[in-house]
């Protein structure tokens, strides 16, 4: 593929996770980087970290469901996990 189609797909995918965690942060808040901590005391990160894990899991065992795209969750823990970090 042209490279200038490449950086073209590049910004469109980085746009498209742009609007999906926007999204998802209308839609829970700030739960990834603010838990309510009902049962689980650990730091955000740590608990991000687990999710991480969780979606790896899920994309090594081939358990994804049809109605969840893990590979785009995973992306999204890993940049909120670059937001908890700054």
């Amino acid at each position: 593929m042209e490279q200038a189609l490449v950086q073209n797909e590049i910004k469109q995918q980085c746009d498209f996770v742009k609007e999906f965690l926007l999204n998802k942060n209308r839609k829970y808040g700030n739960s990834a980087l603010e838990p309510k901590r009902v049962f689980s005391k650990v730091a955000a990160i740590e608990q991000i970290n687990v999710r991480v894990d969780d979606k790896i899991s899920r994309i090594v065992s081939g358990q994804c469901d049809d109605d969840e795209d893990v590979e785009l969750d995973l992306i999204g823990y890993l940049i909120l996990k670059r937001v908890a970090k700054s």
